[in-house]
């Protein structure tokens, strides 16, 4: 488990991402024709399912081809004096309709606020979806890729960011452990709001709440740092250590 690495040179980050549109019959028609044949992929075939219409609703926001990113929650720890207790500081950016200046400013973040040949991205399953959706809807919106977000090309094991779910796995990776599943092993508190994935749509689309959306993506990034800790048997942040800046 991580015991060497200076907190301050890790980033903790969570996405919250959604469809591209509300509906599926509002995208353009080559990406409809697009989703019906990935819809036939997620389908087993069988009675019952959902259709390509329910299942864009549902899994859209998953796939950066069909998605978009609606908040990008940041923490960083900051400590003043090596007498002082670490303070984790919590930044969220929020945009319902301009993807790319969110992209923007998030990368202007990582290219300012740190040194990028010691900056280590930290989510919980960030290799395989934080991290790629990023530079992929960087790539799209024409947003220069960060240095220490630029891994094209490299092979897993040259990817140096940090994965709470992957340090739980130690190799095994046949099944997916839910953030909230270890939060809960490992005694970490429970904060409001909690959000399941599936439902960050409807409350984008449905209830228009982006400050709600922000709030979980906070949560996200405040439990995988509380996780992170604890993967260092370090004591748990307490609430007069995070700060939402």
């Amino acid at each position: 488990m991580p015991t060497a690495r200076p907190l301050e040179d890790i980033l903790f980050v969570a996405i919250q991402t959604v469809p591209q549109r509300a509906t599926l019959s509002e995208l353009p028609e080559r990406l409809q024709e697009a989703w019906h044949h990935k819809a036939s992929l997620l389908r087993n075939g069988g009675a019952g399912e959902p259709t390509p219409e329910a299942l864009f609703a549902q899994q859209a926001g998953l796939y950066a081809e069909f998605g978009k990113i609606v908040n990008i929650a940041a923490g960083y720890f900051h400590q003043a004096t090596k007498e002082e207790e670490p303070e984790l500081r919590v930044k969220s950016i929020s945009s319902a309709d301009n993807e790319k200046s969110l992209l923007e400013e998030f990368k202007d973040l990582l290219n300012e606020r740190f040194d990028q040949k010691k900056l280590r991205l930290c989510a919980h399953n960030g290799k395989e979806f934080d991290f790629p959706y990023l530079c992929r809807r960087m790539l799209l919106h024409c947003v220069p890729i960060p240095e220490a977000l630029n891994f094209a090309g490299k092979k897993p094991w040259e990817v140096p960011h940090l994965d709470t779910m992957e340090m739980w796995m130690f190799g095994n990776r046949k099944h997916f452990v839910p953030l909230g599943l270890l939060a809960a092993i490992f005694d970490i508190p429970a904060r409001e709001p909690e959000l399941n994935g599936d439902e960050i749509s409807s409350v984008f689309y449905e209830e228009q709440d982006l400050q709600k959306i922000a709030a979980h993506g906070q949560q996200d990034v405040i439990t995988t740092a509380q996780l992170y800790m604890r993967y260092r048997c370090n004591p748990l942040l307490k609430e007069e250590q995070i700060l939402l800046v």
